[in-house]
């Protein structure tokens, strides 16, 4: 087993007790020293598996983790290990403990949406304006109070909005408790603070814990380093693995400062540097350790590779968002049809926004592609509707998916019907879904006089699928209450419209309804657990053969072929808004090393002279970190003429790859003035009919940009492209 693993890696792998940083570059094989040093402790250490704790970010890397250790010592030796997302090994502890806890053992756990909901019901009844305290930002400030284990009470006012943050806070939290429902935030800080506060509990877990594994350690906050601390506790053998380079998550709390106040709790702690990189040829890595080293009070890394020097980094400066994305497009047309596969091809932006110019060349080009942090499939309505169905069989307590179930599909049951079931559940001390289900005894309730007949008939109906889907599920797998739920409701036939939309909403179904029968051996608890914890990676799809476009943010953990970094201008990246924070800018140069990062093969670097469309451009700056990179790691120039870089002469390279039509390797004679004029209309033997938009001379030739009516900009070689002008 130790054979396969490099110097560095195997000292890590076989590191001694006590604590132990491994600073691991990109693609310097981190996973494989994290499964390794598990199936080390197992095998060689006679360490039993029960007293492993491995946590990591994403649901997708510790599957991975988990494959590879059973693979490594046998399925058999590594049952009991608890492996798993930070949120869901609180979750599990919380269960085993919950009757230290104001929750019951069935408590939910609200997504994104659910908790925005709540947020906003704390803003109506404190009578709080949404418009001046916007939900999402007022939710923002409670999240990251949170993540510092600020209760609602301890939370520090030195501001008016402060002073309203509070009190929604405190309202937030016993809404929460009233739909016996916690957040994301709440599984690390109420897991925190019940180690703190319950000593006999920390003690249990962390005499059982002899060993403690974390992956991304970078990323972790104040809750999830506290937590660590108080598990590592008792035998005090924690190995953390991470790479402050990488810390790029500062914005929901993350605090790449964790490794340092790791070294400083720990003053024995050994440091092992990974330097060694399997994914990315020289340049790359080269163009990386550039970038990155103008950030302060850091540990250096001299990142290496065997895999050779590798192609330069290709620039490009296109004529404005539009030519940028056309380039992109055109460029992996080309590369596509040289044998690299599409899936190998990523293209990376700074911000959501930016996707929609590039979406648009992809469907004008009729190329297919991956978006990821678009509306993800947990996300839909159609899925949220189903979960929340199973959220309110499994836990009556849940107003939220009560307010969305009870009239999808309708049922008579109107907004001012569900206010009266919460206000006279409320007045009986109870929840507005135990009231729904008494209701199903028709008139002999308590509550039947409350509402009209009409209304009180459709809250017994209801009422009464309700008690049976609750009685049903104590005896039917998960897929069965799945099957019954959907089937009671008619939902597939309020889907099915007969339009396109209503089949694939159904489609939606039916792949959520596999998912459930994957959990029929399983409980209900561990399948909405799951669905509530999913992340945007964890439902990247790998089958479909198509170029990914995502963020920067989104890449973390990722690597592709070929990568394109688009957008490098100031003001986007680094982003405008961190001009004036030192620490912020940081991050950003951060995020740029991430994305550099990723590429194996080659990498592209773009930008536009401007931006803003065709209705109002602006011209842009170059972005300041490509100043960083040494001009003989760059390969590229100009199409619109600029500079490609403040005080440098980056758009006199050469250009490496052409996205001209029909190149040939003959040359062309030297063109000596411009023949296509701005506006004039003109025909491609292929794209059809265009405008000229520019003509420049460019080495020799006349290149020309067209805007065709019917695959949008080319920039074309005149000597090549044969147009026609038309009348």
């Amino acid at each position: 087993m130790l054979d396969s693993l490099n110097p560095q890696q195997k000292e890590a792998v076989t590191a001694g007790t006590g604590p132990v940083l491994v600073l691991a570059g990109p693609g310097s094989g981190k996973t494989r020293v994290l499964t390794q040093r598990i199936a080390y402790l197992i095998g060689q250490q006679s360490v039993r598996a029960y007293q492993i704790l491995a946590v990591t970010f994403t649901n997708k890397a510790a599957r991975e983790m988990k494959e590879r250790v059973e693979n490594l010592i046998g399925p058999q030796f590594a049952q009991g290990l608890m492996l798993g997302t930070f949120h869901s090994v609180c979750a599990r502890i919380l269960r085993r403990e919950v009757d230290q806890l104001p929750y019951d053992s069935n408590f939910v756990i609200f997504d994104s949406d659910d908790q925005q909901n709540v947020v906003k019901t704390a803003l109506r009844e404190l009578n709080i304006d949404e418009k001046r305290y916007r939900p999402r930002s007022v939710h923002g400030s409670i999240s990251n109070a949170k993540n510092e284990l600020i209760k609602p009470e301890q939370y520090p006012t030195t501001t008016y909005r402060d002073e309203v943050v509070k009190r929604v806070y405190a309202r937030y939290q016993e809404l929460l408790i009233e739909n016996n429902a916690l957040d994301f935030d709440d599984l690390l800080m109420v897991t925190a603070r019940l180690l703190e506060e319950e000593p006999a509990i920390r003690e249990k877990y962390a005499e059982r814990f002899q060993h403690i594994l974390v992956d991304e350690f970078q990323d972790t906050n104040m809750a999830q380093y506290t937590l660590l601390k108080h598990l590592a506790s008792f035998h005090k053998n924690i190995f953390v693995v991470g790479d402050p380079d990488q810390s790029i998550y500062r914005w929901r709390g993350a605090d790449y400062r964790n490794v340092n106040r790791f070294e400083q709790d720990n003053p024995n702690t050994v440091t092992i540097l990974l330097e060694q990189n399997y994914r990315s040829k020289q340049n790359i890595l080269d163009a990386a350790m550039a970038v990155i080293d103008k950030n302060s009070h850091r540990k250096r890394k001299e990142l290496f590779t065997e895999r050779g020097e590798g192609n330069k980094l290709s620039y490009f400066e296109a004529a404005d968002d539009y030519a940028e994305a056309s380039f992109i497009v055109d460029t992996i047309a080309q590369i596509t049809s040289n044998g690299i596969e599409p899936r190998e091809c990523a293209v990376m932006y700074r911000t959501n926004a930016q996707s929609r110019l590039l979406e648009e060349a992809f469907l004008r080009a009729n190329m297919p592609y991956r978006l990821v942090g678009a509306q993800r499939f947990y996300g839909r309505r159609e899925v949220k509707d189903i979960i929340a169905y199973l959220r309110l069989i499994h836990n009556p307590s849940d107003q939220v998916s009560l307010g969305r179930v009870i009239g999808t599909p309708p049922r008579g049951i109107g907004k001012k019907t569900l206010e009266t079931l919460h206000t006279v559940a409320r007045a009986a001390g109870n929840s507005p879904g135990a009231a729904l289900l008494d209701l199903s005894r028709g008139s002999n309730s308590p509550y039947w006089e409350s509402f009209t007949p009409r209304a009180a008939a459709s809250l017994s109906n209801f009422g009464s699928l309700f008690a049976d889907w609750r009685a049903s599920s104590q005896i039917l797998t998960i897929s069965e209450l799945f099957d019954k739920v959907v089937s009671d409701i008619g939902y597939s036939e309020y889907l099915n419209d007969g339009s396109e939309e209503g089949e694939d909403r159904w489609d939606n179904i039916v792949e959520l309804r596999r998912l459930a029968e994957e959990y029929d051996e399983r409980t209900l608890t561990e399948f909405l657990e799951n669905v509530a914890l999913i992340s945007d990676q964890d439902t990247l799809s790998e089958g479909k053969n198509a170029p990914t476009l995502l963020t920067l943010h989104a890449a973390k953990g990722l690597e592709y072929g070929v990568v394109f970094i688009v957008g490098l201008d100031d003001g986007l990246l680094p982003h405008n808004r961190t001009f004036d924070d030192p620490e912020e800018m940081a991050e950003e140069r951060r995020l740029f090393y991430v994305g550099i990062t990723r590429a194996k093969n080659q990498l592209y670097l773009v930008r536009s002279v401007q931006r803003g469309g065709r209705g109002y451009p602006e011209a842009t700056y170059p972005s300041r970190f490509l100043d960083d990179i040494p001009e003989d790691l760059l390969l590229g120039r100009s199409r619109a003429g600029g500079r490609a870089s403040r005080g440098s002469s980056r758009s006199q390279a050469m250009w490496s790859t052409s996205s001209y039509t029909g190149r040939t390797d003959e040359k062309p004679a030297p063109v000596i003035s411009t023949k296509y004029k701005m506006g004039t209309r003109i025909r491609h033997a292929q794209f059809g009919e265009g405008i000229v938009l520019n003509s420049k001379l460019e080495d020799g030739d006349e290149t020309v940009t067209i805007v065709f009516e019917s695959v949008g900009i080319k920039r074309l070689a005149a000597s090549l492209a044969k147009l026609e002008i038309l009348e």
